[in-house]
């Protein structure tokens, strides 16, 4: 009887252990990047998943529009494919 209760309360501690080393910070980077994601604005410098870097000049409900080049090219991108934001538009004005 005593061993079943061992294999459980080892059981446990395991899922525990893979709770707070695995799932927990994906969550936690999830909930920063999708923060990040809804908090873009005109003028912020992104890299996209793919790699392509722009700066946004317009923003619509899911979608962004980046400039990417000296030549003016728009992108209309989705929200979720910006990856991250290199220069926010209030540190690029300073």
């Amino acid at each position: 009887m005593g061993e079943g209760i061992m294999s459980i309360v080892l059981i446990v501690v395991m899922i525990l252990v893979f709770y707070f080393f695995m799932i927990r910070p994906q969550k936690k980077q999830e909930k920063e990047t999708q923060n990040m994601r809804n908090n873009l604005q005109v003028g912020d410098e992104i890299t996209t998943i793919g790699g392509i870097i722009g700066k946004i000049v317009s923003i619509k409900e899911e979608t962004v529009t980046i400039e990417t080049s000296h030549d003016r090219s728009k992108i209309r991108i989705l929200r979720s494919a910006v990856r991250n934001v290199d220069v926010h538009a209030e540190d690029a004005q300073n």
